[in-house]
């Protein structure tokens, strides 16, 4: 497994599940490193994304196109996997692009690589039912913040769930994320 597996990838998975000497063997012969440059695109809205990044390094932001403008749908970063869920899932090309908001570095899995690693190890099944329950409770607190709070509230959860990341973020990336405007999101930090 690349080094850098052992000391990043390795440990994430041991919050969830035990790695096995086999299952580490598996990651080694399937894992690949990946870089993307500030800008550069993981994944293309055109395309079937077909793999799954884990970040060891960098910042990524899920982004769809309306009437020319980027809307960001949601922003991962060291620790945490990335791809275009429906794309992924479903073989299919679907809204979603994926950047790099600066240099990253990723170990990356071929969706049938990950299918060989869930049918072959029951404990991984175990890691994504477990890791998509924190993913899943984060998308609830999304869609509760975004149908009924403030701006100002909004923006005081977006501090508090992101705090790590908010000073390598460009302001017009977190208000798209909040679903309001720069000059919005000014005021709000004016008043906090």
């Amino acid at each position: 497994m690349p080094m850098l597996a052992a000391d990043t990838l390795l440990p994430h998975l041991e919050q969830y599940i035990r790695v096995s000497e086999a299952l580490q063997a598996a990651l080694l012969n399937r894992v690949r490193v990946a870089s993307y440059g500030k800008g550069q695109l993981l994944h293309d809205a055109r395309h079937v994304c077909t793999r799954s990044d884990f970040i060891q390094r960098g910042l990524v932001r899920l982004y769809y196109l309306r009437d020319g403008e980027k809307i960001t749908e949601y922003f991962s970063a060291e620790g945490e996997w990335v791809n275009s869920p429906n794309s992924f899932i479903k073989r299919l090309p679907d809204i979603y692009y994926l950047e790099a908001l600066e240099p990253t570095h990723t170990l990356s899995l071929q969706v049938q690589d990950l299918g060989y690693l869930f049918d072959t190890f029951p404990e991984m099944e175990r890691y994504a039912r477990l890791s998509m329950g924190s993913v899943f409770g984060h998308l609830m607190d999304r869609i509760t913040s975004l149908r009924f709070t403030s701006a100002k509230e909004k923006y005081a959860h977006f501090c508090d769930t992101h705090h790590d990341i908010l000073p390598r973020l460009p302001l017009g990336m977190v208000a798209s994320y909040l679903g309001i405007t720069q000059e919005t999101l000014s005021r709000v930090r004016a008043g906090r």
